[in-house]
């Protein structure tokens, strides 16, 4: 099948899945066609059945901001008529939704008629696409979509409860390939990160409000207040000036390492030991899903559709938002016992396990095949 995917080019949760997904589709014959604004992150290698194009937004004066889903739309009707694109999937409601479905329309003027599968990923539903000037058009965009989908039952509940959906959501969850995650790294080099008798403690995000970078540093502070410890904070974002100034004030500025944006998350978390996400809300943690199939506990809020991926008292635990005491004794619980430490690794990658890409690529490919004859029917 020929497919094309729209997602955003970004660290963030959504971009990857997506990305990821397409490799996978590709690796089972599938024909992929990547359409944004920039080559995704993660798409290092195009091969014969991977492609991209490039949505070019021109400058226009009279414009005071660029209408990027008005190029989106064109550049999918060009890209789908020009490579007899089958099926059109995009990731996130805002605004890629709404340019398909336009997209959608317009080739049907052209006598082309093309499915529309839309995946909901978080923030376009729950801090986006709730706002007043938005939430019109992403319940049209979700509706007039031919297929929905999303990456966990929370999120589906969320979504229902904040529009007039009419259309049936199906849940698939977001998924990891374990192939990638060889944590068997010959140069690990643990020791350029922290002391023999320190615990290395990691968190990964685009450092927005909604992570709670500060409960992350206070969590830490209150660990290396018992145990030799090292935080090591991956990503950019809005917070990460105010966490270094955080870390200065709490006296531990020497033992946190802000790294960035990285392409190796894997050797990161290779040599960590517990993964904290104390975020307001995850639509799925697919950055503790990450932690977990590197054998990372897992120390987390217990909010959206994190209970879907770490499980209290056995991969890590989980506490009410903002619950930093019960956080850092959690933590303290998995930290201070050798063997208590090692069954957590193995009990995470044990559950990450379960969400394997081969497990959930063909819940994906079903979907497609659903859409792709509905949408044959709907067209004689």
């Amino acid at each position: 099948m020929r497919i094309a995917i729209v997602c955003y080019p970004t660290f963030g949760g959504s971009g990857v899945v997506a990305t990821e997904l397409g490799i996978a589709l590709a690796g089972r014959g599938h024909e992929v066609h990547f359409i944004t604004y920039k080559q995704p992150v993660r798409l290092e290698l195009l091969n014969s059945r991977i492609h991209f194009h490039e949505v070019h937004v021109p400058e226009y004066p009279l414009f005071h901001y660029q209408p990027y889903e008005l190029a989106l739309s064109s550049k999918l009707v060009d890209t789908i008529k020009l490579y007899g694109i089958e099926l059109l999937h995009v990731h996130y409601a805002i605004p890629h939704a709404y340019a398909g479905y336009m997209a959608k329309k317009m080739l049907e003027e052209e006598g082309i008629y093309i499915p529309m599968i839309t995946t909901l990923h978080g923030t376009d539903i729950t801090l986006v696409g709730k706002h007043p000037f938005y939430k019109p058009a992403v319940t049209f965009s979700i509706n007039k979509s031919d297929v929905v989908t999303s990456v966990s039952a929370a999120l589906k509940e969320e979504t229902l409860k904040l529009f007039n959906i009419e259309k049936e959501i199906e849940v698939i969850p977001n998924f990891i390939d374990i192939t990638n995650y060889d944590t068997e790294f010959t140069d690990c080099q643990r020791s350029l990160m922290a002391e023999d008798d320190e615990r290395i403690i990691t968190h990964i995000s685009n450092f927005r409000k909604v992570k709670r970078i500060p409960d992350v540093i206070r969590i830490f502070h209150g660990i290396s207040k018992e145990i030799p410890a090292r935080l090591i904070m991956v990503g950019e974002g809005p917070e990460k000036e105010d966490a270094e100034m955080l870390c200065d004030k709490l006296g531990i500025k020497n033992k946190v390492v802000f790294l960035g944006n990285s392409n190796e998350i894997d050797r990161i978390l290779c040599f960590s030991d517990l993964f904290l996400l104390p975020s307001e809300t995850e639509s799925f943690g697919l950055a503790a899903l990450e932690a977990m199939i590197n054998r990372v506990a897992v120390i987390s809020s217990n909010t959206g559709g994190i209970p879907e991926v770490n499980k209290h008292g056995v991969t890590g635990f989980m506490s009410d938002v903002g619950d930093i005491g019960d956080m850092v004794k959690n933590a303290l619980h998995i930290l201070k016992d050798d063997q208590v430490l090692e069954e957590f690794k193995q009990n995470a990658y044990k559950e990450a396990s379960r969400f394997d890409i081969k497990h959930i690529l063909p819940l994906y490919e079903a979907v497609y095949e659903k859409a792709y004859k509905a949408n044959y029917k709907s067209s004689i």
